[in-house]
Parts: C-alpha cells; structure tokens; sequence
C-alpha cells in the first residue's frame, strides 16, 4: 500500500505525519474507536524512522535546488603579499587584491541533465519512502486484523467453556443420584480442562497482540477499535478487466518502475552530452603596489574552450588585459592530453543497455500485475467460498448438537457424547472465524495491488461494477 501522500512535498509530509503525532494524545483519552484506515495513518505518523527519512529527503531536495548555483557565475577574491629581502639589492614589497569571475557559457546541456538524473533520483527517493510508509501501515493493519481474530477465538472459547462448564455441573449432579458413571464424570473433566488451556493461552495471544498493535500505533494503551469480524458479510469484488486497468495504471511497484526507467533515461542523454565541449567566460580585475594606498591597476577578459572525450581531452585558453596607462596583455594557451580514458567510451553504451534492461523488466512487471490482480480477485472469491463452507459445515454442527441434546434427553446418549458435539460445534465456529478474517486479508492484498486505501475496495468494486 502507497502511504497516498501524492506530489506532496516531503517537508509538507512531514509537518502532515507531526500533525497526527501530536494528535495521539485525543485517540487515547476519547472513546472514539479507530477503523483499520486510522490504525494505517497512525501507524506511519508514529514511526521515528520514517520521519528521519522524511527529513534527510527534505534536506537533500533543498541541497538539490541550492545546486541552481552552477548556472550563475563563480566569484574568488585573492589577497596576496609577497616581501622579498635581498642581502644585495634594493628590498621589494608587493601586495595584490584581485578579484576573477568564472560564468559557465554552454556545457551542451550536461549540467540540465546532472541536474535531471538528481530529480529523478529524488523522485525514486519518494517513492521509496511511500513503500516504506506503506510497509508499516500494512504491519499495523496485520497486527489491528490479528486482534480481531484472537479477541473473536477467545469469545468463542469462553462460550464453550460455559457450555462444558454447566453440562459437567450437571453430570456431577448425576453422578452423585447414581444417574451416570464417574467416567463419565473424569472425561467431563478432562474436556473442561483442555477448553481451560485453549482459552488461558488465546488469552495470552491476545493481550500480546494487543500490546503489539498500541506499540505499532506509538500508544502506550490501546483504543477501542471500530472494525469488526463479520462472519456473514460477502465480499463486493470489482470485474477482472477493469482490475487488470486500475492495477497496470496505479499500482506502486509499476510506479516505481516507471521511476526507475526515467532515471535510466536521464542518465542515458547525460552520457550522450559527455563529450561536448564546455565554454566558460573568465575575467579579473587587480590592484596592486609596494605600500598603502596602491597605486597599480589591471584587468583581463578571456574564454575557456574545455573538451573531454575517451580518446581526447584538454582545454584552449585566449585572454586579453590591460594594465593602465600604456600595458596591454594577451595570453593564449593550450592543453591537449591522448586517450585520457578509452574505456569511457563504453558508458554511453551501457547506459543505453541498461535502459532497455529496465524497461524490458518493466514490460514484464506490467503484465504481471495484471495477472496478479486478476487472480487476486480470484482468489476473494475462493476464499469467500471457503466462508460459506464453513459456515454451512456450523449450521450443521449446530443441528447435530440439537439432536446430540434430543437424544440425550430421550436416554439414547450420554452428557459426555453431548459435550464431545459441542467441542465439534467450536472447531467449526473457530474455523468460520478463521475464513472470515482470511477473507479480510485477500481483500487488502487485492487494495494493495489496486493501490486503495483500507476499507476502499467495496467502494471501488460498486463504481466499476455495471
């Protein structure tokens, strides 16, 4: 699940996960109970990590629009004073206030496209934090899904350990008037017994898990919750083909790709720019003399062809001065270096090999997701079926334990065959209990694929349902 910030700023996001940090304090002091989509929002705004992370993308996108300083020209001040004593000769004390200015005329384009290949970086950057806040959110709805499981197998136990409890009452009553064996008696015991076990330990899971889900939520006690498991609920599933479309369109693995791919194409055009030459305006103007107040004055005006290339490097440099009142200056120099880098020559080649690389992965992602979110549909309805199995197989169990009690009252049975049914009777409401809640999970695994918020699908499914 995308944590669904959007194009949201990172600093923006972050002021919004603060916003629900100091809003903690209401969830624990009111009685409102949260739904599984306020477990997944404060979740994310209670993890420390993911907002580090958000601060040091916030700085190195702040780093990323300093860096517009490459476009405006560079400017160096240099003071120098240079004393020279002679043991024969006159002394010479020269001082010197220079300022240069560096202006980058044309690159070919190779700064926009650093430029570029760092946004998208970003970018991808962004969206890795969304699949990280995605990440938790789903760690805080498993954990809000396990409670509800836990707390509705501990309701079911409790009731049948009231139910065994008051036949074994009974048939120690029975038992004393000579009515039934105290075998019976023994294994009546034995069954309240194991029904005690099963239920002290859900009792445990749940208090663990509980504890698990407040820690999730950064709460020291856990709120009520809102969301319930309902065992006779059928699932709202949206058309295979419109599935197909939302989840080739949004979901986050496939934007992620598509991240990818445009880095691997900023990278491509910045390898491609790698050998033409830079032009770069440079200019100065001095002040010097032997003493205070200096008296001397000059200045220059040149261009700087620069140029890199595997087989070629090196730099052209032409400047022209004059140093009032009859000096005029002029400079020209060049610089050439063979076969600096040959094995350079293969980056624009790799860089184009290892596009095709990502958007071949690309191809093949897309058309998995599509698969994905078709058997993902697929699989809400096998599951729904097990559902109804299941709670076809309790309504069974409950007509045979209404005949288990007729037979026991017509003396056809005893009161520890009746017990036996009713423990038959639990393992199929535990096992309805169980189909609903992985009913639950298939369908925020097809949310997830779709890329929807919880609780979302059923609104999502009458929408593009005809």
């Amino acid at each position: 699940m995308r944590a669904r910030f959007g194009t949201a700023r990172p600093r923006q996001v972050l002021a919004l996960i603060l916003l629900f940090r100091a809003g903690f304090g209401l969830w624990g002091e009111t009685a409102e109970p949260i739904s599984f989509a306020d477990a997944a929002r404060m979740a994310v705004a209670a993890s420390e990590e993911l907002r580090n992370e958000y601060r040091m993308r916030a700085l190195r996108e702040r780093a990323w629009v300093l860096g517009r300083r490459a476009y405006f020209p560079r400017l160096s001040l240099g003071i120098s004073e240079d004393d020279r004593f002679a043991a024969i000769g006159t002394d010479s004390f020269l001082k010197n206030y220079s300022l240069n200015l560096d202006q980058l005329l044309w690159d070919g384009g190779r700064t926009a496209e650093t430029r570029r290949v760092e946004q998208a970086e970003l970018s991808l950057q962004g969206y890795q934090l969304e699949r990280m806040a995605g990440e938790i959110a789903e760690a805080a709805l498993g954990a809000y899904r396990n409670v509800l499981y836990t707390r509705l197998q501990a309701e079911i136990r409790e009731a049948a350990l009231e139910a065994l409890g008051e036949q074994r009452n009974i048939l120690r009553q029975e038992v004393e008037l000579g009515l039934a064996l105290a075998s019976d008696l023994t294994g009546a015991d034995i069954a309240v017994s194991e029904e005690e076990i099963e239920t002290a330990s859900l009792r445990l899971e749940l208090e663990e898990a509980e504890r698990e889900l407040a820690e999730t939520l950064g709460m020291d006690r856990l709120p009520s919750l809102g969301e319930a498991v309902d065992v006779l609920r059928a699932p709202v599933l949206p058309v295979g083909e419109q599935v197909r479309s939302q989840a080739q369109s949004r979901n986050p693995d496939l934007i992620g790709a598509r991240h990818s791919i445009r880095k691997k194409q900023a990278e491509l055009r910045a390898a491609r720019l790698s050998w033409l030459p830079t032009l770069r305006l440079t200019g100065g103007v001095s002040l010097s003399g032997q003493s205070y107040p200096l008296t001397r004055h000059s200045w220059s005006l040149g261009l700087t062809v620069e140029f890199s290339s595997p087989w070629l490097s090196g730099n052209l440099q032409g400047s022209a001065g004059w140093e009032p009142p009859y000096d005029r200056t002029a400079r020209l120099q060049n610089t050439l270096s063979p076969l600096p880098d040959p094995a350079s020559s293969l980056t624009g080649k790799s860089a184009e090999l290892a596009l095709t690389a990502e958007q071949e992965k690309y191809r093949l992602s897309l058309e998995r997701v599509g698969r994905m979110a078709v058997l993902a549909v697929e699989k809400c309805r096998l599951t729904d079926r097990r559902r109804l199995l299941a709670l076809q197989s309790l309504e069974l169990a409950g007509e045979k334990l209404r005949l288990a009690e007729l037979r026991r009252e017509l003396g056809h049975s005893t009161r520890l065959d009746l017990m036996e049914d009713r423990r038959e009777y639990t393992q199929r409401e535990l096992a309805l209990a169980e189909a609903a809640i992985s009913l639950l999970g298939a369908e925020r695994e097809l949310e997830q694929i779709l890329d929807l918020r919880p609780g979302e699908l059923a609104h999502f499914s009458g929408q593009t349902i005809p």
